[in-house]
C-alpha cells in the first residue's frame, strides 16, 4: 500500500525499492494507494504548503510506473499478505498523525483493509512510521519502532512512548532487525526511525520480507 512520496520521504522512496527487490525474490507484488486528496500540496523550492489539490492514488503512480491500483478494489481473499511502507504519506496521507500526534486517526479505508487481513489470518508488515497504523487498527498488538530513548541515532524514539501510551507492547530492535508479532500475524521494523546507513535499513527491511513470507 503506497501513499505518495514528497522530497522528505526520499529515503523511504528508497525502502519501497528495497522491499520490491526482496518480495520479488519470493513473492508476485500489487501495489494499491487510496484515491483521496493527498493532505496538502507543496512547494519544493521553499519546502512549504500551496494552494492546489493532488491525489493520492495518481501521485502514488509516480513510484509503481502506473501500474497501481484504487486501494477500494482490494479484495483481501485475492491476496497471502499486505505490506505498508513509511514515510511522510503514511503521517499525512494514510493518517493525520503529522498534526495530530497521539490524537491521531487512521484513514477509513486504510484501517479497513488492516483489519480485514487480520480477520482472515494473513500477515501484515509494516516499516518506519507505519507502525502507528497497526496501533489505532490492531490495539494491544506488538510492534517495534526501533528505540524508546531519544539519541541522536533514534531522534523519533518518543511514538514509542506514545505506542505503549495507548496499549501496544513495544519491542526495542536495532535497525537491523524486525519484530514478529505471532498473535496477529504483524512484522514491524523500524527503517528510517533510525539515523542509520543504508544498508543497514536494507538489512532491516529484508528481516522484515523474510518474516513476512515465512507467514504467508
Amino acid at each position: 500500500m503506497l501513499s505518495y512520496v514528497w522530497p522528505k520521504d526520499r529515503p523511504d522512496l528508497r525502502a519501497r525499492v528495497v522491499l520490491s527487490l526482496g518480495l520479488l525474490a519470493g513473492a508476485k507484488v500489487k501495489m494499491f494507494a487510496p484515491n483521496t486528496e493527498q493532505m496538502h500540496v507543496v512547494n519544493h523550492c521553499e519546502g512549504k504548503p500551496v494552494e492546489g489539490k493532488r491525489n493520492v492514488l495518481q501521485e502514488s503512480a509516480r513510484i509503481a510506473r502506473g501500474d497501481v491500483t484504487d486501494l477500494a478494489k482490494l479484495d483481501v481473499k485475492d491476496f497471502d499478505a499486505l505490506i505498508i511502507p513509511g514515510g511522510f504519506g503514511v503521517a499525512k496521507n494514510l493518517s493525520d498523525w503529522a498534526v495530530k500526534g497521539k490524537d491521531y486517526t487512521v484513514q477509513p479505508q486504510v484501517e479497513k483493509v488492516i483489519k480485514a487481513f487480520r480477520q482472515a489470518g494473513k500477515p501484515l508488515a509494516m516499516c518506519c512510521i507505519s507502525p502507528v497504523l497497526a496501533a489505532k487498527a490492531l490495539p494491544g498488538c506488538e510492534i517495534t519502532v526501533g528505540q524508546d530513548k531519544e539519541c541522536e541515532k533514534w531522534p523519533h524514539a518518543q511514538t514509542a512512548g506514545v505506542m505503549k501510551d495507548m496499549g501496544c507492547t513495544h519491542v526495542n530492535k536495532n535497525v537491523g532487525e524486525a519484530h514478529v508479532d505471532v498473535k496477529n500475524k504483524l512484522v514491524t521494523t523500524s527503517a528510517f526511525m533510525c539515523n542509520a546507513a543504508f544498508h543497514e535499513v536494507f538489512d532491516g527491511i529484508g528481516v522484515m520480507v523474510s518474516e513476512l513470507l515465512k507467514l504467508a
